[in-house]
């Protein structure tokens, strides 16, 4: 799962267009687990754009900007996804038999999606886990499926096989089908990925009885997500961080991110939180002050309260989610995903 969370949570450069599309589909062999027998979610980086499930069976957009999209779209990939959860279904009987499952609920989870860097290139992954651990892969380099437990070899031995080149037929998608409909996404979503809001940034520090000083640079409010925060000595040295924060959303599309960096107490040292951000013409630099106190500002502590509530309103399904998947032996990709490219 290593390769495939760092390909989710890693930040793009400062002025980059990296944009990702994720599709995370899970299908349950029996209600009662709390979640809908089938059920898929898709996602254009890091919001939700669709979501399918066999209660309502229709897909249906998550973001203004796609109800944009012509309501054939909408019929034609609803029908796609009703076939889709029909295969699906089969898929998981069939690796219930093949591990002698009789009774009880299983699990089978799908994530897939594609990637477009901002020096241009693309990527693209399948992966495919059942009842808590990966069952197999898709690799990108000889397009072919590769076992993950020794279950999958009967599946990626007739996925592989000359007569059914199931991976050929997965490079398309992840090579073309995808990446043109990121692309149309992308477009659809132009309007919000070209705003540009300045970050507010707050610093603060704590000196400690060991010597040592505990600095940390709040950057917020910003739009769109990539930023570069860092730590500066003496206006020139760039200071490690021991700790950076995910870059997390704001109710209002904004986004905050929190560096922390520890240094030694000496008197003569100067240090500032320097930010980087698409919306700034020069790299943003605020000072740290020792008179500044240990507290944390008010202002910081405000943003630092929404992005909670921001969090946890985007998360706490997740986490719930996560806690199921712990409780029930189920694979828990994360929440990324996409759907079908609109016509």
């Amino acid at each position: 799962m290593a390769p495939f969370i760092l390909l989710i949570l890693g930040v793009s450069g400062v002025y980059g267009d990296s944009h990702s599309v994720r599709n995370y589909e899970t299908v349950v062999s029996a209600p009662g687990s709390g979640l809908p027998v089938y059920s898929a979610v898709g996602y254009v980086d890091d919001q939700e754009i669709t979501n399918y499930n066999s209660d309502t069976r229709r897909l249906l957009p998550k973001t203004e900007w796609m109800k944009e999209v012509e309501p054939v779209h909408w019929e034609r990939e609803t029908q796609s996804y009703q076939a889709r959860e029909v295969l699906l279904k089969r898929y998981l009987e069939t690796l219930m038999a093949q591990f002698k499952h009789t009774e009880g609920i299983h699990i089978m989870q799908v994530m897939s999606g594609c990637e477009v860097r901002d020096d241009g290139s693309t990527a693209g992954y399948a992966q495919y886990g059942y009842d808590g651990r990966d069952f197999m892969y898709l690799d990108t380099q000889s397009w072919m499926y590769i076992p993950a437990m020794h279950e999958a070899q009967l599946t990626t031995q007739t996925w592989n096989s000359p007569e059914v080149r199931w991976g050929d037929i997965s490079k398309n998608y992840a090579e073309n089908i995808c990446i043109e409909g990121l692309k149309k996404y992308i477009n659809y979503r132009r309007e919000d990925l070209e705003r540009r809001v300045r970050p507010e940034v707050k610093v603060w520090g704590r000196q400690h009885p060991d010597g040592v000083t505990r600095l940390q640079c709040l950057a917020y409010g910003f739009h769109p997500r990539a930023v570069d925060v860092k730590w500066v000595r003496n206006g020139e040295d760039q200071i490690p961080s021991d700790e950076a924060s995910p870059i997390l959303p704001h109710p209002d599309g904004t986004y905050q991110t929190r560096v922390s960096v520890e240094v030694p107490t000496r008197e003569g040292d100067t240090y500032s939180c320097h930010v980087d951000h698409s919306s700034l013409e020069d790299t943003l630099t605020v000072p740290w002050e020792p008179s500044d106190g240990p507290s944390v500002p008010v202002t910081a502590i405000a943003a630092g309260i929404g992005c909670l509530i921001a969090t946890a309103a985007v998360f706490g399904g997740v986490y719930l989610y996560r806690n199921k998947c712990h409780s029930r032996r189920i694979l828990c990709f994360p929440n990324y995903s996409f759907t079908a490219s609109p016509q």
